[in-house]
This record gives structure tokens, C-alpha cells and sequence, in this order.
């Protein structure tokens, strides 16, 4: 029996940066994208011709920013899916690779933003657990100076990209993926965690961080979205949104005080 065909639309790499355009994607201007190639349909191309289209979108002059994270360096004590029994981890703790921003691979943020990693002149900043990658004229100003132990804030390329006036695309992604919210979170009250993680030269540290959670963006982004403009619009099947990361990190800066108990935050304490 042969297989079903699929049900489409066709997407091209000419049909995004088109479509792009229409939803006001200036060429020269900066993006953070949050994307998902499944939602888009069926591409022509893969992930690479989503690349290549967002890139013609935003000309020579522009640049793309993905975040590239890398939640499987951290303490195995705290993973949850899968767990690992407990009487591997030290020896899980000691012989973890150290992250490399050229070889250690994405996770959990999609094909896309892999592929964005692996492009030809991409770079990367270099926090071992929250890097971010970045392609085009101001890759080298996003991405330099990740501190080590600031995940999402202040010495972190979000803040950077706040400060550059640059606009967040989620690309078929709902808001809980809008990492910019995170930036809010170094600015208001929020409790100090310790993280574990693989050394530079080998071995394991732990560091003090703030605590940051995705839990009720998805509500967040509802408020967000009701009160402040967001552009609407579609790329082959995927729902998108355009909006400055100023505006979001402003908004969650006073909506978190007010929607999140303390107590709910010291309850997840490490998730991205």
C-alpha cells in the first residue's frame, strides 16, 4: 500500500522570506527566533531552506539569533526525562564532556535553531548550558562576553539584543518558548539557586544562579499579546508573531511580580 501523501502546504524557501516580509521582517533588522519546521508544513528543503529564507528576509545587513541551549549539561540528580539511577551520578558528574560552543550540540530547541549552529560562519556565545547562536552582521556583538554565570540576564546576549532594539519571531512556537521573558526575571525579586554543571577543563563546579522557569508564560504571553502590539500573521500552516524584545521584557517585568507566588518559583527551581 502506498504511502499516504502529505497534506502540506508546500513551503519554499521563496514563500518564507515572501511571507516574512508581508509581516513587516525588515531587511537589516536584528531577530531572535523561536521556531518550529514541523508546524511550517512540508518544506522544500527542511531546515536549511527555512534558514536560508529567514536570511534573505533580512538581507546582508540582518542578523538572526537562535538560542541553542544545552540542558543535558547539568546535574544528572535532577533529570527528570528520563532519570538516570542515582548511583551513577558522580560518575556521570566526573566525566561529562565540557561544553564546547563548536561541537556541543542543541536541545530541545529544534532542528532549526541546530541548524543555525552548525552554519557556516555562525557564532555562539559561550555559557555552557543557555549559549545562543548568532548569524550575520552583529553576530560577534550579541554573542561575545555570555558570562559564565549569567544563564538569561544581564551579561547574557538577551540583554544585548534588548539593548539593539531587536524583535523576537516565534516561528510556529507559542510563548513559552519567548526566552526574552527570562530577562525579566534578573529584574525582579527572585530566589538565587545552585547549578551544577561540567567544568571548562574537565571535572564539575557549581555556580549561584537566579532562578528561571517557563512555568505560565503561556499565560504571560495571553496578557502580552491582549495589552501591548503583536504582529500576526502565518508561514505556510505555522501561526507567527513579531514583537520587540524591549516590549516583552518590560511587560513580564510587571506582570511576574504579580502572577508568581514565590513559593511557585522556589518549586522549579531549574527549568529552562
Amino acid at each position: 500500500m502506498p504511502a499516504p501523501l502529505p497534506t502540506g502546504p508546500l513551503v519554499t524557501r521563496d514563500h518564507i522570506a515572501t511571507q516574512l516580509r508581508l509581516l513587516g521582517v525588515d531587511s537589516g533588522e536584528t531577530l531572535l527566533a523561536h521556531t518550529s519546521l514541523s508546524s511550517l508544513g512540508w518544506v522544500n528543503g527542511g531546515a536549511v531552506a527555512v534558514v536560508q529564507g529567514v536570511l534573505d528576509a533580512l538581507g546582508p545587513a540582518g542578523t538572526l539569533v537562535v538560542p541553542t541551549q544545552t540542558g543535558d549539561l547539568s546535574d544528572p540528580a535532577l533529570w527528570q526525562n528520563p532519570p538516570v539511577p542515582a548511583r551513577w551520578w558522580e560518575r556521570i558528574r566526573a566525566t561529562m564532556p565540557p561544553y564546547d560552543p563548536r561541537l556541543t550540540p542543541s536541545l530541545g530547541v529544534g532542528v532549526i535553531a541546530e541548524t543555525v549552529r552548525t552554519w557556516p560562519g555562525a557564532l555562539r556565545s559561550a555559557h555552557p548550558q543557555t549559549s545562543f547562536a548568532a548569524l550575520g552582521a552583529r553576530a560577534w556583538e550579541i554573542t561575545e562576553g555570555h558570562a559564565p554565570d549569567c544563564r538569561l540576564g544581564e551579561h547574557s546576549p538577551l540583554a544585548r539584543l534588548e539593548k539593539l532594539g531587536a524583535r523576537a519571531l516565534l516561528l510556529g512556537t507559542g510563548y513559552d518558548t519567548c526566552t526574552s521573558f527570562h530577562l525579566a526575571e534578573y529584574r525582579i525579586p527572585a530566589p538565587l539557586v545552585r547549578v551544577g554543571r561540567p567544568a571548562p577543563g574537565g571535572g564539575w563546579e557549581t555556580v549561584t544562579e537566579v532562578s528561571i522557569t517557563s512555568d505560565r508564560f503561556d499565560e504571560l504571553g495571553h496578557d502580552f499579546e491582549r495589552d501591548r502590539p503583536v504582529t500576526r500573521g502565518t508561514v505556510g500552516a505555522a501561526d507567527v508573531r513579531l514583537f520587540p524584545v524591549a516590549d516583552a521584557v518590560a511587560y513580564a517585568e510587571r506582570w511576574l511580580p504579580l502572577h508568581r507566588s514565590r513559593e511557585h518559583e522556589l518549586s522549579h527551581p531549574d527549568t529552562l
